[in-house]
């Protein structure tokens, strides 16, 4: 996966404007931990966590990270990304609050696809259950159905033992 520079993607936001999406680099690693805490009372912890650390620096190194700055560089939203053609991965997407609904999520993963889908396959991401308190209070599975995905197998549990499912869709 090869880095390009950032782009500019227009989102409504109450935030600085313009959004950039660019490849995330090694000092973005504040800012991904700053994202993480946002939402650990969803995904259990992540900030001081050594796994989290490693999958994150994995991923700045590969080029697979994206991160949604404003036009101060404060991130906005962050994407892990991972690919075994035909099958892509969304490993980790959050939005920092003040910018959720407001289109940064579809921007990153949006140019995730663009950065680093090649061909017909499928896209998966992992999200929560129906029954997890999340659900609903974090969007998210509203979110991925309204980008195209649809509900899969329910999966292993999260590390704060909340239910888990996979959702799926089809990549040209």
């Amino acid at each position: 996966m090869t880095p390009e520079p950032g782009r500019t993607v227009p989102v409504t936001a109450p935030v600085t404007a313009p959004v950039t999406v660019r490849v995330a680099e090694d000092g973005d690693f504040p800012g991904f931990l700053r994202l993480a805490a946002e939402v650990e009372h969803w995904f259990g912890p992540m900030v001081e966590e050594p796994g989290f650390h490693e999958a994150l620096r994995g991923h700045l190194r590969r080029g697979a990270a994206l991160l949604a700055v404003d036009a101060g560089e404060q991130p906005l939203g962050g994407l892990l990304f991972g690919s075994r053609p035909p099958r892509h991965h969304v490993h980790w997407l959050v939005v920092a609050g003040p910018a959720r609904g407001r289109g940064v999520g579809r921007a990153l993963l949006d140019d995730a696809v663009r950065r680093f889908v090649r061909g017909p396959g499928t896209l998966e991401v992992v999200t929560f259950g129906a029954d997890h308190p999340g659900a609903v209070a974090s969007g998210a599975r509203a979110f991925y159905e309204r980008l195209g995905f649809t509900p899969a197998e329910p999966t292993d549990p999260g590390p704060e033992g909340g239910s888990r499912q996979v959702f799926r869709r089809t990549t040209d």
